[in-house]
C-alpha cells in the first residue's frame, strides 16, 4: 500500500483576494500594508485667496528623467469633494513637491489634518515659507529638498486624481550634494502601513548590477 507523501509544512496555501468582492476600506488597507516603503509628497500649493496649503500624500513617485516628472494621487474627503491641495493644482496648474526628513515628521502629521480651506497648515504648524523660483507656491523653508512643478496632465483615477508634474527647479541643501551632483547623507522618511506606521532610511546595503553575460558566466 502506497502512503502519500506528507505535505511540506513550509508550502502554505495562498490567500486569494479580490478586490472587487471587498469594501474600499480592505482594498485601501491591503495595498498601504503591502507596497511599501512609499516616499512622502507634502505638497504645498497656493488658492486663489493666496492662501498657503501644505499637505502629506504617500501615492507618490519619480515616474520619468528626461524631462523630470512626478506623479502625486489624490484621493476626495469623506464626504466626497475634492481636497485643497487637488482643487489648488487644477487651478493653477504649479504645486511643490516638500521631501520630509525626520526633523520635519510631526509638522507634516499636524498639516495631514482637515484644517478649513481659509487656514494655512504651514503657519498651524509654525515654519515659513520660502519663495520658489518658477512657480508661484513656495517651498518650505526647512525642507532639506524640494521640487518645484508644473502640472503637466491629470488623469481620473476612480476616486482618486492623478496629478503629473515636471520638475521645473530642484532645490537641494548644500550639505546634501558632492561631486558630479551626487546626493549623500539624505535620509527622508517613509511611508508604511495605514494608517499611521512610517520608516526611516538609515539602513541601507548595496548591490552592483549585473548584466546578463556577467551572470551566465557566474551562475
Amino acid at each position: 500500500m502506497e502512503c502519500e507523501a506528507a505535505p511540506d509544512p513550509r508550502e502554505k496555501p495562498d490567500m486569494q483576494i479580490d478586490p472587487a468582492t471587498q469594501p474600499h476600506a480592505t482594498t485601501y488597507k491591503l495595498l498601504t500594508n503591502l507596497v511599501v516603503p512609499r516616499p512622502i509628497a507634502w505638497v504645498s500649493t497656493i488658492s486663489k485667496a493666496g492662501v498657503i496649503n501644505l499637505a502629506p500624500f504617500s501615492f507618490f513617485n519619480a515616474v520619468g528623467s528626461d524631462p523630470p516628472y512626478v506623479v502625486v494621487s489624490i484621493g476626495r474627503r469623506d464626504d466626497g469633494t475634492a481636497k485643497d491641495t487637488a482643487n489648488n493644482i487644477a487651478e493653477s496648474g504649479e504645486f511643490v513637491v516638500n521631501l520630509v526628513t525626520e526633523s520635519l515628521l510631526m509638522a507634516m502629521n499636524v498639516s495631514a489634518a482637515d484644517f478649513p480651506p481659509d487656514q494655512s497648515e504651514l503657519t498651524a504648524v509654525g515654519l515659513l515659507a520660502e519663495r520658489s523660483v518658477s512657480i508661484q507656491p513656495p517651498r518650505v523653508a526647512a525642507a532639506q529638498a524640494s521640487l518645484e512643478c508644473k502640472l503637466f496632465q491629470t488623469s481620473p483615477l476612480g476616486a482618486n486624481t492623478l496629478f503629473i508634474g515636471e520638475v521645473v527647479m530642484f532645490h537641494v541643501t548644500d550639505q546634501l550634494v558632492g561631486d558630479r551632483i551626487h546626493i549623500s547623507d539624505f535620509e527622508p522618511i517613509g511611508r508604511l502601513g495605514s494608517p499611521s506606521v512610517y520608516c526611516r532610511t538609515t539602513d541601507r546595503f548595496e548591490i552592483q548590477r549585473t548584466t546578463y553575460q556577467q551572470w551566465l558566466h557566474e551562475r
